[in-house]
């Protein structure tokens, strides 16, 4: 079994989430092993699987005077810094095809930017690296799409798939983000081969992405930049976790006013803890709940749920369940 497969069978199996994090784009290389050793340091200790996240160039910018990174060489060497370090997997974005070859020598997971969900060639490319593929979805994209960029990937050879949800176009300058996106993907991406042969593919939230205003901020002097609602991850990330995504992925920041990409939608570091417990603790009591979920479905459409939730769900309900208007006293006693 390879090292991809090895994980991948890790983050399907991740109790209560796994991580995607780490900052929008590579500043340097003091700045990202300084964020990546603080934010191993935190999931380690709430428990959770790490990917660390950072590109090494965003083609996709506002501006072509806009901040886009060290480039493919350096920036390689820096995550291969990282990765050696503090001994964590890395996860990181290709825009061409010629890129796959060189970032697969290095990154655990290749993501597949939204606006490029549909290439044809980019995503077999990159599912013959080997490495695990994170499909986002496309702003302008139904779920039900998400099944055939994912059959692209598989009839590359590449079983390692993931798919992501960051919003849909709503309207001019903005995103919303519909949870039912996260079921319909599951059950387009999901199908059962036999009752206790489930085929997972894991769906991972964007809770920063999908708070983006593209092109929605205008800058002093002229022009515009993409903005965003900082202020409402939380509230996407709660909902997300509540749905029952199998990971969370967050651009975070030490200092995200300062950020020269994507400022407006990083997470700060120093709540980057207190949002994690927080979405433990609803993580814990949406699996405690989830039989009551199961028997109130319509019966002519069954409801494909995952093999560990389906054991979860035949463990009794533990007393002392308490659900109250703090977050902090949603916790199993």
């Amino acid at each position: 079994m390879g090292s991809s497969t090895i994980l991948y069978d890790q983050l399907k199996t991740a109790e209560p989430f796994f991580v995607l994090a780490g900052p929008n784009v590579i500043e340097s290389e003091d700045h990202i092993l300084h964020m990546a050793k603080h934010i191993k340091a935190i999931t380690s200790k709430l428990g959770l699987p790490l990917v660390f996240k950072s590109s090494f160039d965003k083609a996709n910018r506002t501006s072509s005077k806009s901040f886009r990174g060290p480039g493919l060489t350096e920036g390689l060497k820096i995550l291969e810094r990282v990765k050696t370090t503090y001994d964590i997997p890395i996860v990181t974005d290709v825009h061409e095809t010629v890129q796959c070859e060189a970032v697969g020598r290095v990154a655990d997971i290749i993501q597949i930017p939204a606006f490029l969900c549909r290439q044809t060639d980019l995503l077999v490319a990159a599912a013959k690296t080997g490495r695990i593929i994170n499909i986002k979805k496309g702003q302008f994209c139904a779920p039900s799409v998400m099944a055939n960029s994912a059959e692209k990937i598989r009839m590359a050879g590449n079983e390692n798939v993931m798919v992501c949800e960051r919003g849909t176009m709503f309207g001019y300058n903005d995103l919303i983000v519909d949870p039912r996106n996260f079921e319909w993907m599951r059950e387009a991406n999901c199908p059962v081969a036999s009752f206790l042969n489930w085929i997972n593919i894991p769906q991972v939230a964007d809770i920063t992405h999908s708070l983006q205003q593209p092109a929605g901020r205008k800058l002093e002097g002229g022009g515009v930049a993409s903005g965003g609602l900082r202020e409402l991850i939380p509230c996407i990330a709660r909902t997300a976790v509540a749905v029952g995504v199998d990971g969370i992925f967050m651009e975070v920041h030490n200092d995200p006013s300062k950020a020269p990409v994507d400022g407006p939608t990083q997470w700060p570091l120093r709540h980057f803890e207190e949002l994690l417990e927080e979405l433990i603790e609803i993580a814990d009591v949406k699996l405690v709940g989830d039989h009551y979920r199961h028997s109130i479905l319509p019966v002519s459409k069954p409801h494909r749920i995952r093999r560990k939730d389906w054991l979860v769900a035949k463990i009794p309900t533990p007393h002392g369940v308490k659900l109250g208007k703090d977050p902090k006293a949603n916790i199993t006693t």
